[in-house]
């Protein structure tokens, strides 16, 4: 079916030029009919003229051509009809394709309720498949959390017994591996010691033939008795080590006071902790032996009377005087002279500092204090202070140190479980005990400083 029958519009040539609307059935009633486009021209009055031209000369032209022209008109109808045929071809097309499509919507609809029947189904078998699922997985996993419980209380059994027996392993192997440790290190410390006696013994040794050769009898016999009381003093005043760190209180005292002069420093305990603070320090001893151990150690100590060597510093130059564990063994007018003389020795606020054992315990004051056969008397913390005082130290304060262990003193008395008649007696009993504990103990040193006024 054409255009021109599905439209009664009738086309004419002025609506043909225009190209509103122009379809394809207006190029068949162009070329059929031969319709002819009108002359036109835009130039007033010669415009006619010009018109009137053309149109006489198209008849003239016309004619010559006429056989050119209607093969073109033949040929431009030919390809109208082609076109004309490929348009119904193409609406055939489509009208095919919009009843295919309806069938296929019809087919898919049908599919699509098909398809929703299905699902439901499905859906409600995978329903059922999943509660059966779950009741067989909830009955499965109680049977495992039973298999699992028992299985915990075997292995926590098992556990416990492995957890004793490697216990009692490892109790027996660290008890054999540290007791052996404990032998071969407790071997090496006598190696060690025994090697070192050995060459302090061959070192005394040529220093003794050396004594002996240029001092004769006497000054052998001063030195043995020097080496002798080292000895003495290594066994009973304790380790070198412990000895320092107990010196720790004065410390603190001393710090930016100048120069401290250690009088019997000894071993050089003393010198070592004020240096280890950066504090300025000698020390006089009248053991050359202590001396030279003093030395050995880079510590400044000289061989001198204690008395002779505080006579001959200068008036009020030094920072401090101190002595540990030597009062005891001088006699009283001694010790008074020695205080004098640190006095005069001292600056302005320096600080004189005797160490010495507490007769205030009965067990020191009794038996330790006896132990060193070259103690003379202990000093009575009261008196020490009285002569610091009676001598311009103020103020004057007492230091306690080295209180005896807790499992050397007396044990403590417990009153929980008592009846509630004899407490009263108990807690007398127990208070009774304390001042004895401290009679009889307490502390087993004690320090008394002296500041010089300034």
């Amino acid at each position: 079916m054409s255009e021109r029958e599905n439209d009664g519009r009738q086309p004419t040539v002025a609506s043909f030029l225009s190209g509103e609307n122009r379809r394809l059935s207006d190029w068949r009633w162009l070329w059929e009919g031969d319709h002819a486009f009108p002359l036109r021209s835009h130039r007033g009055a010669l415009g006619y003229l010009i018109v009137a031209a053309k149109k006489a000369l198209r008849s003239l032209v016309r004619a010559p051509q006429s056989d050119l022209w209607e093969r073109q008109r033949a040929y431009n109808l030919i390809i109208q009809e082609h076109l004309e045929k490929s348009a119904d071809l193409q609406r055939s097309v489509e009208e095919r394709l919009e009843s295919q499509d309806a069938r296929t919507a019809d087919i898919v609809g049908s599919l699509g309720k098909d398809l929703q029947i299905v699902q439901r189904e499905l859906s409600r078998d995978l329903r059922l498949s999943q509660e059966a699922h779950a009741r067989d997985q909830e009955a499965f996993q109680g049977e495992v959390r039973t298999v699992q419980d028992e299985l915990w209380k075997f292995l926590e059994s098992h556990n416990d017994r492995l957890q004793v027996l490697e216990g009692f392993h490892n109790d027996g192997w660290n008890e054999v591996r540290d007791h052996t440790a404990a032998l071969f290190a407790r071997l090496d410390q006598k190696l060690d010691r025994y090697r070192q006696l050995t060459r302090d013994r061959w070192d005394r040794l040529g220093s003794l033939l050396e004594v002996a050769q240029s001092g004769g009898s006497p000054a052998l016999a001063r030195v043995v008795n020097e080496e002798k009381y080292v000895e003495f003093e290594g066994l009973f005043r304790g380790r070198e080590e412990d000895i320092g760190d107990r010196l720790a209180p004065y410390l603190e005292i001393l710090t930016g006071r100048g120069e401290v002069l250690d009088l019997g420093c000894g071993r050089g305990e003393g010198l070592e902790a004020l240096v280890a603070e950066n504090i300025p320090c000698r020390g006089v001893d009248s053991s050359s032996e202590m001396v030279e151990r003093c030395r050995s150690k880079r510590l400044d100590a000289h061989v001198g009377d204690l008395f002779e060597s505080l006579a001959a510093e200068d008036e009020s130059t030094l920072g401090g005087v101190v002595s540990f564990h030597v009062i005891e063994h001088l006699p009283a007018d001694s010790l008074d002279r020695l205080v004098r003389l640190a006095w005069r020795a001292l600056e302005p606020g320096g600080v004189l500092i005797f160490e010495t054992p507490s007769p205030l315990s009965l067990v020191v004051g009794a038996r330790n204090f006896w132990i060193d056969p070259t103690h003379i008397r202990p000093v009575h913390p009261d008196s020490l202070k009285a002569l610091f005082e009676l001598n311009g130290f103020d103020p004057v304060e007492r230091i306690d140190l080295q209180p005896f262990p807790v499992d050397a003193r007396l044990p403590e008395l417990e009153v929980g479980d008592l009846n509630a008649a004899v407490i009263p007696f108990a807690e007398q009993l127990i208070d009774l005990r304390d001042r004895l504990d401290a009679l009889l103990y307490g502390f087993q040193d004690y320090g008394m400083v002296g500041y010089k006024p300034r």
